[in-house]
């Protein structure tokens, strides 16, 4: 069972009727039975039957294909932690062409562009999320902004690490014009690495003009 730290965001149907939260976890992105029955406007049996289907005729591997996680839910006024099943991006679609093909073809496109975002960049902003915040409290940017510097601090160590195997060099010398340039071009690296821009590019983009 994943316990790992929530990564939401949300989807919305093309025409407006259905929107529902969506989780990615490990590169993927999942959802339950009842979040995929909301999805394809049908029963939670109907796509417990389809997923059993799927997995008898081994068309995918179940083990590959669902998880466990845990789900905080509002039970009674109160909140309670349950582990509840969900189902990859890729049973996700073999369901929704066999209940409705047309919606199954629109989240593969937006949850294809979601993924190579949070791949790619390593996160995968929700806008309307952030826009309309009603949902978020404090200890949910304190966790953001832990996560940040966390990021923060791992690259100021790769940084360190580099300067420590530099300082094993017999000719080293922290003050010299080559040792000045060799740190600036390795900074500029791993800022264009990061960013896709050089250290000057992006005071520059960073600069007011007024």
């Amino acid at each position: 069972m994943s316990e790992k730290t929530n990564q939401i965001t949300f989807y919305e149907t093309p025409d407006g009727r259905v929107k529902i939260e969506v989780r990615f976890e490990d590169e993927n992105l999942w959802l339950s039975q009842k979040l995929m029955a909301a999805l394809f406007e049908c029963s939670a049996d109907n796509i417990s039957l389809h997923l059993k289907n799927i997995y008898e005729t081994h068309e995918l591997s179940e083990k590959s294909t669902a998880e466990d996680f845990s789900v905080v839910q509002i039970e009674g006024g109160r909140k309670v932690t349950r582990t509840v099943k969900h189902y990859s991006l890729e049973a996700i679609i073999a369901v929704g062409y066999r209940v409705n093909s047309a919606r199954g073809t629109q989240f593969r496109i937006w949850a294809t562009d979601k993924l190579k975002s949070y791949i790619l960049k390593g996160f995968a902003i929700d806008s309307d999320r952030f826009k309309h915040g009603s949902r978020f409290d404090a200890r949910y940017f304190d966790e953001l902004l832990e996560e940040i510097r966390e990021i923060r601090a791992s690259e100021r160590m790769f940084y360190q690490k580099i300067t420590d195997i530099y300082a094993t060099a017999m000719d080293y010398s922290p003050n010299t014009v080559e040792a000045e340039r060799f740190f600036v071009s390795v900074q500029n690296k791993l800022h264009f690495t990061i960013t896709g821009n050089t250290a000057a590019e992006i005071i520059a983009g960073r600069a007011d003009k007024n």
